[in-house]
């Protein structure tokens, strides 16, 4: 009989298990609920039912109205909702925005269209540990400002953005903040209000919940052009019909994570910690990356010098040990990580780095045991690389996922 290999999952920052308590209400929805939510009669009633209730528990978690939450298919879209939506609004004059260097690719890119259609952006620096500079946004700020995008948490390093002082920067100007919030959401507060922010993003499968569900707050006021047209659902900002059976899983994901995230937050962060730990006493010349004290508690950055991260993701996944890279893979060439390199990380360190997240379901026994692979399977690479010359190879075959 062939023993099953152990596996850990450290890559919960790029997607989360769905909980079970999800997934049977989500196949609940589908058996019960899988009317047209904007049909009269009772099976879209019965749909339209879900969808309010489900509306209600995110608008209650975020610390808004019902009227200010529309759901989306996830992140991507909630940012480039946001973002589009509401420069295609600004009078003429108003045509410029501000973002950062590190945002997620769904911030960056969307920004990089509207400079193609003409639209002016400034990306604000980043200092060494990935944190903002408030002050660097007083001096961006000009007259013809009309939107503000900074990430709550980023995404590959974890540093945390003082939102707050950003948002009370932007209101004082005159100017609309949006923030991409989905990598906290559920597990670090995002009450709106508190935060300041007009607009934030969330999505529902980094808390747990179903892929392709998420939702964008806008603040009563904030008037926004619709991504999607088409029908007049979401209150005409986001045309199709709504994915039911996934909003009601997101809804009680939410849910789940209310009652658990001031543990979680506790555990997950200890968690971390352990593994930094470890990892510092086990491997030579490694360096953690990101703020050490404003930061997601479940993301770890950390550079491998002399060795390619590619190939000990590899070498990882043979052993049973999941995890993702600090360098994207796309269309067979490997280039280094925009947010490394923002943070003054040269070539080599950035794509000698590794993104290790760590989720609720996790234990200090798994952190132990992927520690010790890790740094057998460093060393490992390391002498490979002395023994050819110190050239680091980076094999052909490696894919690391595009992460969140």
């Amino acid at each position: 009989m062939v023993k099953q290999m152990r596996t850990v999952y450290l890559d919960h920052a790029a997607t989360t298990p769905i909980d079970p308590e999800v997934r049977e209400t989500v196949a609940q929805a589908m058996a019960e609920c899988w009317g047209n939510a904007s049909s009269l009669h009772l099976f879209g009633r019965k749909a339209r039912d879900l969808l309010d209730e489900a509306r209600a528990t995110v608008s209650q978690a975020l610390g808004c109205l019902d009227a200010e939450v529309f759901f989306t298919s996830g992140g991507t879209e909630s940012n480039n909702m946001a973002i589009f939506g509401a420069m295609r609004v600004a009078p003429a004059h108003k045509r410029h925005l501000i973002t950062t260097a590190i945002e997620h690719h769904a911030v960056l890119h969307a920004c990089q269209r509207l400079q193609q259609d003409g639209w002016d952006v400034t990306y604000l620096p980043v200092d060494t540990t990935g944190m903002v500079n408030p002050d660097d946004l007083r001096h961006a700020l000009r007259e013809e400002t009309w939107l503000v995008s900074v990430m709550h948490a980023n995404n590959e390093v974890g540093t945390l953005q003082p939102i707050r002082e950003i948002a009370a920067i932007c209101r004082e100007a005159g100017v609309w903040l949006h923030c991409d919030a989905v990598q906290t959401f559920g597990l670090i507060e995002t009450n709106v209000e508190v935060l300041g922010v007009d607009m934030l993003s969330v999505s529902a499968h980094k808390l747990y919940g179903p892929k392709g569900v998420g939702a964008l707050y806008i603040r009563g006021g904030v008037k926004i052009a619709p991504l999607l047209v088409g029908g007049a659902q979401e209150r005409e900002l986001r045309a199709g019909t709504e994915n039911v059976p996934g909003i009601a899983g997101f809804a009680r994901a939410v849910e789940l994570s209310r009652t658990r995230y001031a543990t979680a937050w506790q555990k997950v962060r200890a968690l971390r910690d352990r593994l930094r730990t470890r990892l510092q006493q086990l491997v030579p010349d490694i360096q953690v990356n990101g703020h050490p004290h404003q930061c997601h508690p479940g993301i770890l950055s950390v550079t491998f010098e002399g060795i390619s991260a590619e190939s000990l993701l590899i070498a990882l996944d043979r052993r049973g040990v999941a995890a993702s890279a600090g360098a994207a893979c796309s269309a067979g060439s490997i280039e280094p990580s925009h947010v490394l390199l923002a943070l003054g990380m040269d070539e080599a360190k950035a794509m000698s780095t590794v993104r290790l997240s760590l989720g609720r379901g996790n234990t200090p026994d798994e952190v132990d045991f992927a520690a010790e692979v890790i740094a057998e399977e460093v060393a490992r690479l390391r002498r490979k690389a002395a023994s050819s010359g110190g050239r680091v190879y980076s094999p052909v075959e490696a894919s690391p996922s595009r992460w969140r």
